[in-house]
């Protein structure tokens, strides 16, 4: 009896030992999860938001959807132009005298391809409308409209993903903390991150600039 005591306490020890153990290194392990899980979903919104930026260049508008967005990467060219200086002589009917009239003469040099110009040989623009770590390939929400400031017609567009999307094996009450993540200068806050803005004119991220130094590395 006494040696089947022994064998309980023992084994009751290593249950709470692993239990303590699962609470101090699970919050550590999810935070390493989500960083490099959500570094690359940035990444790919990076490549959306300056594919957005040279739709706009060439358009005068955001895409609407990833469909138009991708062929447009396959097929646009942006216009290389150079701007220079010139002047000539105007006869004024006015004073009766040639007056010098200055002017500024953009000249086209050539087309330069988008997709050359963004991606060079790389063909990762193709899969960029896709949520990289989810299940079934889940998809970015992104829209585009036109909005008002002060009399200005403006176009925007917004990306989005879903973190329990993204984070959708790991624990639940660590997922739920970071859902509730509110205004912080080294996190997400929030339940998504986002490119963008449909409420005014801005392409940035919602993301600390952690992010964007591990992208520069």
């Amino acid at each position: 009896m006494k040696t089947i005591i022994q064998v309980v306490l023992w084994i009751v020890s290593l249950g709470f030992g692993y239990l303590i153990y699962k609470s101090v290194n699970a919050p550590i392990e999810f935070k390493k999860v989500k960083i490099e899980r959500f570094t690359e979903v940035i990444s790919v919104m990076k490549d959306i938001k300056k594919s957005q930026e040279a739709y706009r260049t060439v358009q005068g508008r955001f895409a609407r959807d990833f469909k138009s967005l991708v062929a447009f990467v396959d097929t646009a060219n942006y216009t290389i132009t150079q701007q220079r200086d010139s002047s000539y002589f105007e006869f004024d009917k006015t004073y009766g005298i040639d007056v010098l009239k200055e002017v500024k003469i953009i000249d086209t040099l050539g087309l330069v391809s988008v997709k050359d110009s963004l991606f060079k040989k790389d063909n990762r623009y193709k899969n960029m409308m896709t949520i990289p770590h989810t299940v079934n390939n889940a998809k970015f929400v992104m829209s585009s409209k036109v909005i008002d400031i002060s009399g200005y017609r403006a176009p925007v567009f917004e990306v989005k993903a879903n973190k329990s999307l993204i984070l959708h094996d790991q624990p639940a009450d660590l997922l739920l903390a970071e859902n509730t993540i509110g205004k912080d200068i080294k996190e997400i806050s929030g339940t998504d991150i986002i490119v963008g803005s449909l409420e005014e004119v801005s392409t940035n991220g919602n993301w600390p600039p952690v992010y964007d130094r591990k992208d520069k590395k």
